[in-house]
């Protein structure tokens, strides 16, 4: 039987087994084509209570499993990433619009973060402290518990994965609540990768759900840290509703990020690292490239080059092998990419490359003579856009790029590699990239941003252990301790 057998989970959630859901069902559409692929459960706020109850239930017993086995099993879910791959890039490809660079990108960086989380199941989880008392003293790791996981819809696998995974090897229990969008590859697969893998059943729930669904198991009593992975706007109701509930939220929301070309570049290379940076999968990645900060004595060649580079690129299906970007999400998300564009060209931009669509296919776009205040420069597009704009000199790039309320990632390119990095410490950012593009990622790597991108780097090798566990003191002494009273 394939991993992905519909007959397994058609129309179903994972809450110890696959189980009908409250909400009933919704379609899962191929934004490619229109078609629906398959159907899938819905769950309101009463699936995400019976998920995160019966994952309390079993969080006790899977802490207490012997590192070694937990380590096993995640080793085990990076192999089946691997081994299961071409499977998993065919609902990519199809249900998240990924071409198939993209999909291999996700399972590649799926199966490591298995691997690194493995590795996190043996470190050690305390410290030994002196103390002024006759006793021994100490620091704990331990589980927080349950650990809620809300996945967006643009990387679906890689996000959830990059969560799931090491919160399980710490030896807590997971709900995860994969964008419905995007609940087979982002939800389904993650859910079947571990259920062979030989995860114990009730350790790890999978319900796809609206803002019910993901309001509900942020409020619910079990549920002990968020880790949420969306928008800025998204990310700050659910800072409100867990601060409410004084529970620990992890944030990785959205990014306006900039890649700064400074004048000593390479002009034709800079074009193609930094056309990658706004056009993969696109651009709905949060560290797209949304700002080009380039020196005025190469812009416009600049400008010139990326537009003939953004009109060769081809769009369409991402099924057939020759296509460089697939279609947008849905159309919500298309239309509030050509306002930002539409609207910036009214306000004086100038059209170079793309600004058109058909369908969901959106054209590669390059702006030119943007402001400070154009829209598709100052907001996060989430699409397949590049405006360009021109610097003077280092401290107007700096001011340019400090300008945005968001901190996510940041690219510079440069011969002089020392004065990037000089460059760099000037601008507050989760991420930075001397000579490459804005969008990297690395499972041992922490990630995250700073301002309205997020509360730091929450994800990625030690950060982990941070992420999802806490920090208990612990005394001992030979004999009772005596006091004088």
């Amino acid at each position: 039987m394939s991993l992905l057998d519909p007959t397994v989970w058609s129309g179903m959630i994972g809450i110890g087994g696959w189980t009908p859901a409250t909400g009933g069902q919704v379609s899962v559409v191929e934004p490619a084509t229109g078609n629906t692929l398959e159907r899938i459960g819905s769950g309101r706020a009463e699936d995400i209570a019976r998920a995160t109850a019966r994952a309390a239930t079993a969080q006790q017993q899977w802490a207490d499993t012997p590192y070694t086995e937990r380590a096993a099993i995640m080793r085990r879910a990076g192999d089946l990433f691997t081994e299961r791959a071409e499977e998993i890039h065919g609902w990519l490809i199809r249900e998240a619009g990924s071409v198939l660079g993209k999909a291999e990108f996700e399972t590649t960086l799926a199966a490591q973060e298995c691997y690194e989380a493995a590795a996190l199941a043996s470190r050690p989880f305390g410290e030994l402290l002196p103390s002024a008392q006759p006793r021994l003293s100490m620091v704990r790791r331990t589980p927080v518990g349950v650990v809620g996981v809300i996945a967006p819809f643009n990387a679906p696998l890689v996000l959830a994965t990059r969560s799931v995974a090491p919160a399980l090897a710490l030896g807590n229990a997971v709900v995860l609540k994969p964008d419905p969008r995007t609940a087979v590859c982002g939800g389904v697969a993650v859910m079947r990768v571990f259920e062979e893998a030989g995860l114990p059943a009730g350790v790890l729930a999978m319900v796809p759900g609206g803002p019910e669904a993901g309001q509900a198991l942020v409020t619910d009593p079990h549920t002990r840290v968020i880790s949420f992975t969306g928008s800025t706007a998204a990310g700050r109701k659910v800072g409100a509703a867990a601060a409410e509930h004084l529970k620990r939220v992890h944030l990785e929301l959205g990014g306006n990020s900039a890649i700064i070309v400074l004048p000593d570049a390479d002009v034709e290379r800079a074009v193609s690292t930094a056309a990658w940076g706004s056009f993969f999968h696109q651009g709905q990645i949060c560290m797209t490239t949304g700002r080009h900060l380039v020196h005025e004595s190469i812009a416009d060649e600049y400008a010139e080059r990326l537009a003939h580079k953004a009109e060769q690129l081809t769009v369409g299906d991402p099924t057939r092998p020759e296509v460089a970007l697939g279609p947008i999400i849905d159309a919500t998300q298309r239309d509030k990419i050509h306002s930002l564009v539409t609207a910036s060209v009214k306000g004086g931009a100038r059209l170079a490359a793309g600004g058109t669509h058909e369908g969901l296919f959106y054209r590669p776009t390059v702006l030119t003579e943007v402001t400070g205040s154009s829209p598709a420069y100052t907001e996060e597009v989430f699409g397949p856009v590049a405006p360009v704009r021109a610097f003077r000199d280092t401290d107007e790039a700096v001011a340019m790029a400090t300008e945005s309320e968001y901190g996510l990632s940041l690219g510079i390119l440069t011969r002089d590699v020392m004065r990037g990095l000089h460059l760099a410490e000037r601008i507050p950012t989760g991420l930075v990239h001397i000579n490459d593009q804005t969008v990297n990622d690395e499972a041992l790597a922490p990630m995250g941003g700073v301002g309205a991108s997020g509360t730091g780097a929450r994800f990625g090798g030690a950060a982990n252990i941070e992420a999802f566990t806490d920090t208990r003191w612990i005394t001992m002494r030979a004999q009772e301790a005596q006091y004088p009273i």
